[in-house]
């Protein structure tokens, strides 16, 4: 019997309190499971301070609840003495996507973590060290997440679907420099989008990044050109199947640093909206996450 400890967003929209008891009674058939509800940064970092090491910290949501536990362990220094686990229950569940999580019911999710198996994953880091999980885009998708909030709260992921749309035809692109691993991507005019990730999906199973594999040490960079509009909805539409990498305005590279300097952008990192900035830089951090995923025939096959 291992020792667990779940964590679980009091303030998240998307679990019922009795949802959550659901998922710690899976768990608790083979684990000694303590669930802590949590309702800010504060007492998330209080609530995995003391946590014993070899300790199973399984976060109760979706990317935000997941990004949140892992910037709380690595603000305390503690990514190398736990095992992060996820029972995604968020309206995108994109890094649950990559790893084969069950995203139908939180229960059957929680029964895959009964037999899972511990791995090592990257993390990413910015400029200011902050870790990202997942995925970081600039230009059009952050653009898009701040259009689709609204829509978002009372459609669901058809709010990530109204934002791009929006975003699509009223974002111009920025013009900016771009290295990985120190070269310089050949300039190709305005930019509309540069990602950056682990995982393959963004808002709400959008495989932006389809070559991603979370503990391969490496970046998945893509970078776009789509100008004008009716390019933008072209690479949309390619976007929706993973297929943006074979049009002649995409880059996709795979790498160990990137740097992105030009004009000012927003940014959306595991779905947290950063203000414009000028510059941006990422660099892996091979194996720095102890993760705990499903068995290979436990997977559950992504789509959107």
């Amino acid at each position: 019997m291992g020792q667990w400890v779940a964590i679980a967003n009091a303030k998240a929209g998307t679990s019922t309190p009795d949802e959550v008891e659901a998922v710690v009674e899976v768990l608790r058939e083979v684990h000694e499971v303590r669930l802590v509800e949590t309702a800010g940064t504060d007492e998330l970092r209080d609530a995995l301070a003391d946590v014993a090491d070899g300790t199973v910290v399984a976060a109760i949501g979706g990317d935000g609840s997941l990004h949140a536990v892992v910037a709380a362990l690595d603000d305390l220094d503690r990514l190398s003495d736990v095992v992060v686990a996820l029972v995604p229950r968020g309206t995108g569940n994109d890094f649950a996507r990559t790893i084969g999580m069950d995203r139908d019911g939180s229960v059957d999710a929680a029964r895959q973590l009964l037999d899972g198996h511990e791995v090592t994953i990257d993390l990413i880091r910015d400029e200011r060290d902050a870790v990202v999980v997942n995925a970081v885009h600039i230009g059009i998708g952050a653009e898009a997440a701040i259009e689709a909030k609204p829509w978002k709260r009372v459609l669901g992921r058809v709010g990530y679907a109204i934002g791009a749309t929006i975003s699509g035809v009223k974002h111009r692109g920025f013009r900016a420099r771009v290295e990985v691993d120190g070269e310089p991507v050949r300039h190709r005019g305005r930019i509309i989008q540069v990602a950056v990730g682990n995982g393959r999906y963004i808002g709400g199973g959008a495989p932006l990044l389809p070559e991603a594999e979370a503990g391969d040490g490496l970046l998945d960079v893509a970078i776009s050109w789509s100008n004008p509009r009716l390019r933008r909805l072209g690479y949309a539409w390619r976007l929706r199947k993973g297929r943006h990498p074979l049009r002649d305005d995409v880059e996709y590279l795979k790498g160990r640093t990137v740097r992105v300097v030009g004009e000012a952008t927003g940014s959306n990192a595991d779905g947290e909206i950063g203000p414009p900035v000028t510059t941006y830089e990422w660099r892996i951090e091979p194996g720095a996450l102890r993760f705990l995923v499903p068995r290979d025939e436990d997977r559950a096959e992504a789509s959107n």
